[in-house]
């Protein structure tokens, strides 16, 4: 799953305006105009589609993190210039503040049937031996039963 497809999964799932987003990017510290938003959230096909690249989509999700829990105090969260699946699952694990539970029932309403020690792998660090790759499929259906979920 691409960094667009996350972020107009994202954008849709939460209503999300244009403002919304641009406040969202600004909270993790990173200026970014309703031109850049909107090429962003375009179809590929289109002639001014721009691919989202992994620093911006952290400071995305970084800002979602501070709008649905609030910042910490003193620390201004790292923008990461690499993304993987298993990041982007964590940044809205901990932004929506889910346990365990709550991704395997997201996942069930997408008609995917997981174990807690399945997820729990997706947390891991990649050097340990339980660390399993989110893959595309799992977090497609993790987006969609979200979306099931906050918008039914």
């Amino acid at each position: 799953m691409n960094n667009n497809d996350v972020l107009k999964s994202l954008r849709y799932t939460f209503n999300f305006s244009d403002d919304e987003m641009i406040k969202t990017f600004s909270l993790a510290s990173v200026e970014v105009t309703r031109a850049q938003v909107s090429d962003w959230l375009k179809k590929e096909d289109d002639e001014s589609f721009q691919t989202i690249v992994d620093s911006y989509m952290s400071a995305f999700l970084n800002g979602f993190i501070i709008l649905k829990r609030g910042a910490k105090e003193g620390e201004i969260p790292v923008n990461e210039k690499r993304l993987n699946n298993n990041l982007i699952l964590r940044k809205l694990k901990i932004a929506l503040q889910l346990k365990d539970d709550d991704l395997i029932e997201m996942l069930s309403v997408a008609d995917f049937k997981i174990s807690k020690h399945e997820i729990s792998a997706f947390f891991r660090k990649p050097d340990q031996n339980q660390f399993r790759v989110c893959k595309d499929q799992i977090l497609r259906k993790f987006m969609f039963g979200l979306q099931r979920k906050i918008r039914p």
